[in-house]
């Protein structure tokens, strides 16, 4: 690419954040990150700069050899995994690199060939880890946000192609594992991808095609109900409550009935109306679940009783 291999007099812009933003230092750390010396501090230069420079996801995907060295930074990392000895400062260089990556797949124009690419197969391994040290649990995180970019789009051909490869890998079981086990954190990320994937049509047909798969994804939502009681997160219920209210909106009587029989009572009574009395999405796929499963929730029955807010005083002009 002309603009990262061709040298020219400094171009500074203002980024998406109001940052200024020299392209010539840019195109810089681009083309350093082929030279292992001086590619870790690339790697941090740029992830620092992902959010301010718009064309950076082109750049790095069509920049000569850019993305190999990305993943040498990823498939170096393997061996510190397996036994599990990552410390913090391999740790951060590659979720740097990472970070990277999860711009190229948030980018409409390069999500596609990111994906053809097969790339985030090489991520999958830091999603088996199950150490709670906070360099794995970085790892983990930042692996998923990758995933998660990739589901993260409004483009609904895009979506479908998304949707269609991750079903294909061994996604969803990793998602279920770190919904289980995971940090607050690392469990809201992984349950916005199962609900993406449970969104789309084919993604809820995969999940209820087998009781297996239907039980085992209603069997962790359950659990995550129960620890959430205890440990309130409004960002992560809203998440678990949107998964239910669309499992339910398989037609299945079959599963309509499994899911009504397993629905946990935390979310028939008033455990959450703190969390939830002010959410009023997350109330509405409440009542969809509700009314799929014809079950009666204490809460939406008082959210009833006492009605929408009374409108604002009329303005009244100052004498």
């Amino acid at each position: 690419m002309a603009g990262v291999t061709e040298r020219s007099s400094p171009a500074l812009g203002a980024g998406q954040n109001g940052i200024e933003i020299n392209n010539d230092e840019i195109q810089q750390w681009i083309l350093d990150l082929k030279d292992p010396r001086k590619r870790e501090n690339a790697l941090l230069e740029l992830s620092k700069k992902r959010d301010s420079v718009p064309e950076l996801p082109i750049w790095l995907w069509y920049s000569f050899g850019t993305m190999a060295a990305l993943l040498q930074e990823v498939v170096a990392i393997y061996p510190a995994i397996m036994p599990a000895n990552l410390s913090a400062v391999q740790s951060n260089r590659v979720c740097n690199a990472l970070a990277l990556m999860q711009c190229v797949a948030s980018h409409r124009d390069t999500r596609a060939p990111f994906l053809q690419a097969h790339i985030p197969l090489y991520l999958y391994p830091f999603l088996h880890t199950t150490k709670a040290s906070r360099s794995f649990e970085y790892l983990r995180l930042t692996s998923l946000g990758v995933i998660g970019a990739l589901v993260k789009t409004e483009d609904k051909d895009q979506l479908l192609t998304v949707i269609s490869f991750l079903l294909s890998t061994e996604i969803i079981p990793l998602c279920l594992r770190i919904m289980e086990q995971g940090t607050e954190l690392s469990k809201t990320v992984a349950t916005f991808i199962l609900q993406k994937i449970l969104l789309d049509d084919t993604g809820l047909a995969y999940i209820c095609q087998t009781y297996e798969r239907f039980s085992h994804v209603a069997m962790i939502l359950g659990k995550m109900v129960l620890k959430l009681a205890r440990e309130p997160s409004s960002r992560l219920l809203k998440h678990v409550i949107r998964c239910y209210s669309r499992l339910s909106d398989n037609s299945s009587y079959r599963a309509q009935l499994a899911l009504r029989q397993c629905l946990p009572d935390q979310l028939k009574d008033l455990t959450f109306k703190k969390l939830l009395k002010d959410d009023v999405s997350t109330m509405n796929w409440l009542r969809t679940l509700m009314k799929n499963l014809d079950i009666t929730c204490a809460l939406l029955d008082e959210d009833k009783e006492n009605g929408p807010p009374p409108p604002p005083p009329p303005a009244v002009a100052n004498p």
